[in-house]
């Protein structure tokens, strides 16, 4: 699935957004994914990770 962090599996959020005289249409907050080269399982492989993932130290790095 696209826009969907290999790690947590966290993805798009949808909302609306609204204008000063209330006219509403939809729209999507997508994750902040960066592709990168990380062990998965002893390999290297290329996954997309969200930068919260990141940050926190799920990923170790290849």
């Amino acid at each position: 699935m696209a826009q969907v962090c290999d790690v947590c599996g966290k993805g798009p959020q949808f909302g609306n957004n609204i204008s000063h005289a209330h006219n509403v249409s939809r729209r999507r907050w997508n994750v902040n994914l960066r592709p990168i080269r990380a062990k998965v399982k002893g390999a290297t492989k290329r996954i997309r990770v969200c930068t919260s993932c990141l940050r926190s130290g799920k990923v170790a790095k290849a």
